[in-house]
């Protein structure tokens, strides 16, 4: 997409967030220069290289990159010389020391830029912040620009998707600024035009609002999973079906059938983080009941996780120890290489606690796993990771394993056990094969009488060509 724009922007921050916006905002037209003090990942974005993984983006930045309307730089000096518009896309981690957001690096971006800036020009900021963020760093702004430089900061929080980050970018569902002037707004109608011009929706608001959107929308998607969680829970007790419940919820208009696919939880750099966050900045507003119940919506998606470990457990007669189990899947998320605060790593650091051999395979994580978890054994193919199983975890709805044939991965595993942790597996297809499948929240459907289940008899190992 190209539309001609004569906006320099910066982009400050080349992480995951800002690489993806530096990369549309060129693609969108404008001139954009990223700004990192990583000077190697600097050089790698220069050349055209993404550092992670992430559909889409590769070419984007490619093409940005051949264009000319993208570079990058670790000054900031050039950086204040050349925007009009700034954005601030650095990460806002959870603090160390208590649940609420770590907003150092924020604020360093304020301290170093705004001393350099001249004229008039317009700060905005994409990070996920505390609300009253945008009114803190306008006062700071204010102390640090030099005499005749006319700045001012305005929030425009994203709503990337892991996995689809281009598309929500490039094609958003909504465009969100908090702003203090109509200049401000002017400038980010200009900044944005081509999407405005195919429809997309354009909410202006106060700072304040524009802030409160993004951690509220996080807080009631994580509520909806937590909930349907907690719902799978039940259904393990009574006897239920998760799945067909959900399906039936989805089709109430009001509640709508999207997230409500129970199992092994969140997790990542947002959703776990953000809540934490806004339920620790509500209390210093003084309104913490407000919010109250996102401690449960927490809890519940945690106790997911040890969940899956006890069911497991089960599975493989009662303990890990001497057991071989095979794990399907590391990131938090099916087409990302994000580990970050993933279920699927948890739970397999879990059982390896307990004494298993864990092997784990993984299409695009293995490398950010093993950096945090050295100890598993990681395995490049779903074959060598199975082979020997005891037991069969799916912890990843990645595609790759949707597509596993159930009777040829039978071949290399000792016993036929798997327990699918996302309800993202064929049931029917995998009883047919002998397995006996487990799901969180779904009846154990019994392997068919003229299949031979993992109880009855051993599978023999040998290697097979899988995923």
């Amino acid at each position: 997409m190209e539309e001609a724009s004569e906006m320099r922007l910066t982009v400050i921050g080349t992480g995951y967030l800002g690489a993806v916006h530096a990369a549309c905002m060129a693609d969108l037209g404008h001139e954009v220069l990223g700004v990192d003090i990583d000077a190697e990942k600097i050089a790698a974005l220069g050349m055209g290289r993404v550092p992670f993984y992430e559909p889409g983006l590769q070419e984007v930045l490619g093409r940005a990159v051949d264009s000319g309307r993208l570079r990058f730089t670790t000054s900031l000096d050039e950086a204040a010389d050349f925007g009009d518009v700034h954005f601030v896309c650095v990460n806002t981690p959870q603090r160390r020391d208590s649940p609420a957001a770590d907003l150092r690096a924020v604020d360093a971006v304020i301290e170093g830029l705004a001393p350099r800036l001249r004229g008039r020009c317009l700060i905005v900021g994409k990070s996920t912040v505390p609300v009253g963020t945008t009114a803190r760093l306008s006062t700071r702004v204010e102390e640090l620009v030099r005499e005749g430089a006319d700045v001012e900061v305005a929030w425009n929080p994203e709503f990337l998707r892991e996995g689809f980050a281009v598309q929500d970018t490039l094609r958003p569902e909504r465009l969100v600024v908090g702003v203090q002037s109509a200049r401000a707004d002017r400038t980010l109608r200009e900044v944005y035009a081509p999407l405005l011009r195919i429809g997309v929706p354009y909410i202006s608001a106060g700072p304040a609002t524009a802030e409160l959107v993004k951690v509220a929308a996080n807080s009631f998607l994580a509520t909806k999973i937590s909930f349907i969680n907690a719902m799978a829970e039940v259904c393990d007790a009574a006897g239920a079906d998760v799945t067909t419940l959900a399906d039936a919820l989805g089709y109430d208009i009001r509640i709508g059938r999207r997230f409500l696919r129970a199992g092994l939880g969140f997790g990542g750099g947002c959703l776990p983080k953000d809540i934490r966050a806004f339920t620790a900045r509500a209390e210093e507003l003084g309104v913490g009941g407000a919010v109250s119940f996102l401690h449960q919506i927490d809890a519940v998606n945690t106790r997911q996780r040890q969940r899956t470990v006890d069911i497991a457990r089960d599975m493989a007669g009662g303990g890990f120890e001497g057991r071989r189990i095979a794990v399907l899947g590391a990131t938090f998320k099916p087409d990302s290489d994000d580990v970050r605060d993933s279920p699927a790593l948890a739970v397999a650091a879990a059982i390896h606690g307990e004494g298993a051999d864990v092997r784990l395979h993984d299409p695009r994580g293995l490398d950010n796993a093993r950096a945090v978890l050295p100890v598993l054994d990681y395995v490049p193919d779903v074959a060598k990771a199975c082979e020997g199983a005891d037991l069969v975890l799916h912890l990843t709805e990645w595609t790759d394993y949707r597509r596993i044939d159930p009777a040829e991965l039978a071949v290399v595993t000792r016993t036929r056990r798997i327990l699918d942790a996302r309800n993202a597996l064929d049931p029917a297809l995998w009883t047919s094969a002998g397995w006996t499948l487990r799901a969180l929240g779904r009846p154990t459907p019994a392997p068919l009488p003229s299949q031979q289940t993992a109880t009855e008899q051993e599978s023999p190992v040998c290697p097979a060509e899988l995923g």
